[in-house]
């Protein structure tokens, strides 16, 4: 009889003790607060399939499993920390020798991007010396870009005004690439002598999201799949010094598996829409021209995934690239975009850009901004006029323009 009392006592104040714990914890974020999530409208069978691929998105690499044997990071959430911006501290490097008109990415000498870490017993790359131009880089967010993916090309070109026709100082542009082998055109794309319209990553280099993934499971981690099976390894050293692991070190599915992850992950949520100083600040954004470039709603085609098509969704972006001045300016080109050329970064889940930063904004293309307004004094070339209209603000109407930036 003592024993059960004993155990009963016991079990109260477990009881108890879990409950105060309970107190003590932060309650669970809300679901416009973070990041992770589907896009609405996926069957069952859809959601398991965004579970494999965000599986495969936290796969930490070993070198046992092909990673590097020269790397940036170990896996696609090291860089991607909640599915958000990246922090400088994973920053990565471009590289080429640029002479005029003359671009060399100097693939031969171990480019177009640094892998500053190497697996053990194997040595990090160094830049090489013929290297005359260097872009630095933080990675961008990857929530929402299934509808950028779902947009057709018609959909960016009606904005683009190469000659600024309209004289409203802005003179956007798509950035026309050429295709990886890989790549399969659809409806939504539109061919110019060969080339395709770029719409992701910082000069819009990247035409589809596989494109991306291969690249950066290559650039980033060293991993080789069905779509580029050429190891990375120290030209310093020697050519073929790489790993001992059979390529490919991933398969085709894997890949395909990280693409539909990324296709499927929510647009970023918006917070406090209704406020007042909300309201007036995003009247103040589109008053004072912001919205020229940062355009803010498109709707998808009809696409694969019912989900996905004809949905209206706010990137805040034209897709575009756009002159922004010589304090952007990294002399690096990619696709037929100059080294002041940048395309115009989506402002959708600016507001939660800290929470994955480690509490701390790091903005623009290389992290270099650490506030909105910061951010803001480096935009010139086209953006020189709305950098001007934003001091002319009052700290009234700064603070509401911020605010609503806050709420992206």
């Amino acid at each position: 009889m003592k024993k059960a009392s004993f155990a009963i006592t016991l079990l109260c104040l477990f009881v108890i003790a879990l409950a105060s714990c309970e107190k003590l914890l932060p309650p669970a974020p809300k679901d416009e607060e973070v990041l992770a999530g589907t896009i609405p409208g996926l069957t069952a069978e859809q959601e398991r399939e965004h579970l494999v691929g965000d599986e495969a998105f936290g796969t930490i690499f070993s070198k046992e499993e092909g990673l590097g044997p020269i790397f940036v990071q170990t896996s696609c959430a090291n860089c991607h920390i909640g599915n958000g911006k990246g922090h400088p501290s994973a920053e990565l490097t471009r590289y080429a020798y640029v002479n005029g008109s003359t671009v060399d990415y100097l693939t031969t000498k171990g480019g177009p991007q640094l892998q500053q870490r190497a697996v053990i017993g194997y040595a990090p790359e160094s830049l090489p010396s013929e290297a005359n131009v260097f872009s630095k880089r933080i990675a961008p967010a990857v929530m929402g870009l299934g509808y950028i993916a779902a947009l057709d090309d018609q959909s960016i070109l009606n904005n683009a005004d190469s000659s600024d026709a309209n004289g409203d100082g802005i003179s956007g542009r798509p950035n026309y690439v050429n295709p990886t082998d890989f790549f399969s055109p659809l409806a939504i794309h539109i061919s110019s002598g060969g080339k395709y319209i770029g719409r992701f990553g910082k000069k819009a280099e990247k035409v589809a999201i596989q494109d991306q993934v291969v690249f950066a499971l290559k650039q980033d981690i060293g991993i080789t799949s069905d779509f580029d099976m050429q190891d990375l390894y120290n030209y310093q050293i020697g050519i073929n010094t790489g790993d001992n692991v059979p390529d490919p070190e991933v398969s085709a599915s894997f890949v395909n598996s990280l693409v539909f992850y990324m296709r499927t992950l929510k647009a970023p949520p918006r917070r406090n829409a209704e406020d007042a100083d909300v309201l007036a600040g995003e009247s103040i954004f589109n008053s004072i021209g912001c919205v020229s470039c940062h355009i803010p709603t498109f709707t998808t085609a009809i696409t694969d995934i019912s989900a996905l098509s004809n949905q209206t969704f706010h990137p805040y972006s034209d897709f575009l690239l756009h002159d922004m001045g010589s304090a952007l300016d990294d002399g690096y080109p990619e696709g037929s975009a100059n080294g002041s050329e940048w395309r115009t970064p989506p402002l959708w889940g600016i507001g939660l850009a800290k929470d994955s930063q480690g509490g701390q904004l790091f903005l623009l293309h290389d992290g270099r901004a650490h506030s909105f307004e910061e951010a803001i004094s480096f935009h010139g070339g086209e953006a020189t006029s709305r950098r001007s209209a934003y001091y002319n603000l009052s700290p009234t109407e700064k603070d509401q323009l911020i605010k609503f930036l806050e709420s992206l």
